[in-house]
């Protein structure tokens, strides 16, 4: 791993003297480049000079040690040997953190896709709960959603929605919300008062562009349709809507909120490619279970993940035991404390594989 820090902080170095070289200076493409290169290791490479500099203050101060007569200095030199050797060991932890591969899509915008399960009526009413969920945590970190299909249920709540959310790091932050999420609560369509378990299932696929995967025009089927629901009162009465089906798999993806045919089909097309390259990544995941089971994030639709207990205002992930008794909080886009942990635990399970 040192190896590996050392060149890492060498290519830092390099990169610094190639943006400082009049040479280069003025071709802005390549300034760019090596600037977002930089951008990457800054945060390794700091960590790692720190590493380097404790390391040497550890040095010192054990020679100091061993070297002085007095009892005092001697008792402050294993004071500071003891500081230094905890701080270093959290440093160490933190580089074998930084040196885990990133998942090249966890900067990518995001399609979240919730659709209803078991509970009829009550699971739709907690897809729309979701839906605003999610839309108030992009809300809090500016960033943007987009409806792109949507069935309603005609009471408030949604057998299906399908929306985009645009912002750097979503696909980071939201990839482990793939699941299926319980809610127990007595449904306002109840008159009896008893509570209901029903479940809603969410899956979240990264956006990614044409050439991340080939689609051959002859595997497609593409059809118009008008648009309909409250979704479709900002598009004009026509065969605006459009659907795709990708032949060879059955996969079908629609819009119908865009205003024209042009940008339903292009969105409609991004849901398409998102679905087909969470098709194959789940395949690779699975191929891989042989070797290290995931037990954060496997993205299984079966897997149920997170309960919602209105009674008790409680909320619960089940992957990493955190309960939040702020129910609340949590329906107002609050998630973040559930979301590092999910994090924090999936990097433990990688470190823990390549130790």
């Amino acid at each position: 791993m040192l190896e590996r820090l050392a060149g890492i902080e060498a290519r830092y170095e390099e990169l610094e003297r190639l943006m400082a070289d009049p040479t280069i200076m003025t071709d802005y493409t390549k300034v760019s480049e090596y600037a977002q290169e930089r951008s990457g290791l800054t945060e390794i490479v700091e960590n790692y000079r720190q590493y380097k500099r404790q390391l040497q203050e550890l040095d010192e101060a054990k020679a100091l040690r061993d070297e002085e007569s007095d009892a005092d200095l001697r008792a402050l030199a294993e004071e500071e040997i003891a500081t230094l050797e905890g701080s270093i060991q959290k440093l160490y932890g933190e580089l074998r953190r930084l040196l885990l591969p990133s998942d090249p899509r966890d900067d990518k915008n995001v399609f979240v896709e919730i659709r209803a399960g078991a509970g009829g009526d009550e699971a739709g009413l907690f897809a729309a709960d979701l839906f605003r969920l999610y839309a108030r945590y992009a809300e809090a970190r500016n960033w943007k959603v987009d409806v792109v299909d949507e069935n309603n249920t005609g009471i408030g709540g949604y057998k299906e929605i399908v929306f985009q959310i645009k912002g750097k790091g979503a696909y980071s932050r939201l990839k482990f919300e793939s699941g299926v999420h319980r809610v127990q609560r007595v449904p306002a369509t109840e008159s009896q008062g008893r509570i209901h378990t029903s479940t809603v299932t969410v899956a979240v696929l990264a956006e990614m562009d044409e050439v991340d995967i080939h689609i051959s025009p002859k595997d497609l089927r593409i059809d118009t349709y008008n648009a309909s629901g409250a979704g479709g009162q900002n598009v004009q009465k026509n065969d605006n809507a459009v659907r795709i089906t990708h032949l060879p798999t059955g996969i079908v993806a629609q819009s119908q909120d865009e205003r024209s045919q042009g940008q339903n089909r292009q969105r409609a097309m991004q849901v398409l490619i998102a679905r087909l390259y969470e098709m194959e990544a789940e395949k690779q995941r699975r191929e891989r279970e042989s070797e290290r089971r995931d037990q954060v994030g496997t993205g299984d639709r079966s897997e149920k993940i997170r309960t919602y207990n209105y009674p008790q205002n409680r909320v619960t992930d089940h992957r990493i035991n955190m309960t939040s008794y702020n129910l609340a909080a949590v329906m107002n886009g609050d998630i973040d404390e559930f979301i590092d942990g999910l994090i924090m635990q999936d990097q433990a399970e990688k470190l823990a594989a390549g130790a």
